[in-house]
């Protein structure tokens, strides 16, 4: 969701009152009750006039939508296929048309990730490289983050490995997360782990920790090495994407989050960004760059992570193509 669809959201929510906006916030995940948190704490006042128009808008979505679903089974198979994909969505569909309880990885996604850390810390590299899988990558390379060199190079070359989740192994991720996902001889092989998955986990890893494991791995199986590096694409990759890609990619992300991601980048990137603005936006962006002091190293790499998570999204729904195209893209 880009920032107007943020501040529209919450002011929809703030209009609905606390207890229709608590009923909401019961059916968003953990990243989107932050975001919006933090967006309504954000807003001091709101005009009437912006009230009006969001609700207006609202309601003209609402009314134009039809709750007629002849097969229920089939309007979530593909709500979710369009949504996350077909390797993502899988698993979830089993889950919920087979009545599955995943009480348990759901709870550590509310989780903070050195919390989850602490509570994984002594399991196997094995259990814990099946538990990462089901969350989001930047919620697992938090976690990672948290365990020691030797333990996030183990973990990270089984995720790379990880060709599936069978229903035996489900009944023991229950064990260690307390019913994690509800095991069954009907459930099928999920399709998580693999090199793409530890590729992102890697991605977003930071400082030189990736470097430490992609060595660590390289002299475990070279060639698996190269095939996650392969699939890793940092903040520079982006001189990479054509000007149609960069200019889709510039309407979803902030600007502050922007300015702060270019302070450090490299000089192409720069540009790569500035020639594909309309000259005036060009201009401005050039003298906030400049007028900006020396920034944390964390800061800027927090936002250029930010920018990741938009190509990588947009790349996921098909609106841009990272690679160049071909057999070879990564998408």
């Amino acid at each position: 969701m880009d920032e107007e669809g943020l501040n529209d959201a919450a002011i929809l929510l703030m209009s609905l009152g606390e207890e229709e906006a608590a009923e909401v916030f019961k059916h968003l995940s953990p990243k989107e009750v932050q975001k919006l948190g933090e967006t309504i704490a954000r807003m001091k006042s709101v005009s009437r006039e912006k009230v009006d128009r969001v609700i207006n808008r609202f309601s003209d979505a609402a009314s134009a939508q039809s709750l007629l679903v002849s097969d229920t089974g089939d309007y979530v198979r593909s709500v979710l296929r369009r949504a996350l994909g077909d390797d993502k969505a899988s698993l979830l569909i089993d889950r919920i048309l087979q009545g599955g309880d995943v009480s348990g990885i759901e709870s550590l996604k509310w989780m903070d990730p050195l919390s989850v850390a602490e509570l994984l810390r002594n399991e196997h590299p094995q259990i814990v490289a099946a538990i990462l899988v089901h969350l989001d990558s930047e919620q697992a390379a938090g976690i990672l983050q948290q365990l020691s060199d030797r333990q996030r190079s183990e973990v990270l070359l089984r995720v790379a490995t990880l060709e599936g989740i069978q229903p035996t192994a489900l009944k023991d991720l229950n064990e260690v997360l307390f019913k994690v996902l509800a095991g069954g001889d009907k459930i099928r092989k999920s399709s998580l782990g693999g090199v793409k998955a530890a590729a992102e986990i890697i991605n977003l890893l930071g400082g030189n920790m990736d470097a430490v494991v992609l060595e660590s791995i390289r002299g475990y199986d070279p060639d698996l090495a190269q095939k996650i590096m392969d699939k890793m694409f940092v903040f520079e990759d982006i001189l990479k994407l054509d000007d149609k890609s960069i200019q889709i990619v510039l309407k979803e992300v902030a600007s502050e989050t922007l300015i702060v991601a270019l302070k450090g980048a490299v000089p192409e990137l720069r540009e790569k960004f500035l020639s594909n603005m309309s000259s005036r936006a060009a201009e401005a962006l050039r003298e906030d760059l400049e007028s900006r002091g020396p920034m944390r190293l964390s800061e800027v790499e927090a936002q250029q992570k930010e920018i990741l998570k938009t190509v990588r999204r947009l790349s996921d729904e098909g609106q841009i193509v990272i690679g160049g195209g071909g057999d070879d893209a990564f998408v």
